[in-house]
């Protein structure tokens, strides 16, 4: 079942699902804060449901300085305790742990590229098998699940939406990343 299709089958009461999928999954993002928002949410999402996750995000937010990526590299001791004593958001040592570092290597990556956004384009176009050897050796906590629903979430592979969503003419019109070029 895609995404699209499951929306259309969820109840009335949770909108978290339709939001997400009429407003973010799939659209093209640029900003390097809002990059590494889904890839810590992404990677946060291991082994839960997607809807914990859309539950917490702004929480997430409030936790991780709104994603500011200098601040959260900053981060020291206090700041890990902080994160882990937080009932807002996943209290995993280890993605706690990858959150702080992958900024830590998002701060390095943009000293050679300018930003996020740019090495992503850099490397663009790959393979889904590409992609996630490339994360792996740049970030921690991304296996090709994760690596795959960040790179198609932020519109760098195809697969969101159903070619007859309305969502998916929206982001047509956004031309992302995947309609670019795409190695598959």
């Amino acid at each position: 079942m895609t995404y699209c299709s499951y929306v259309r089958t969820i109840p009335a009461a949770d909108p978290l699902h339709l939001e997400y999928h009429n407003h973010q999954y799939g659209f093209p993002l640029r900003e390097d804060s809002a990059l590494f928002e889904r890839l810590v949410l992404e990677i946060n999402q291991a082994g839960l449901s997607w809807l914990t996750i859309l539950k917490k995000q702004k929480q997430f937010r409030q936790a991780y300085d709104g994603f500011d990526i200098d601040k959260v590299a900053a981060y020291d001791d206090r700041d890990r305790e902080r994160l882990l004593a937080d009932p807002g958001i996943i209290r995993n040592r280890l993605k706690v742990n990858a959150a702080i570092e992958n900024a830590r290597r998002i701060v390095r990556m943009r000293e050679e590229f300018g930003s996020f956004a740019a090495w992503l384009d850099h490397h663009h176009p790959r393979s889904r098998e590409e992609w996630t050897q490339l994360f792996k050796r740049t970030f921690l906590f991304t296996g090709g699940e994760i690596v795959n629903e960040f790179l198609m979430s932020t519109g760098y592979l195809p697969g969101t939406h159903d070619p007859d969503c309305p969502t998916y003419a929206a982001i047509q019109q956004l031309q992302p990343a995947w309609m670019k070029g795409s190695v598959e």
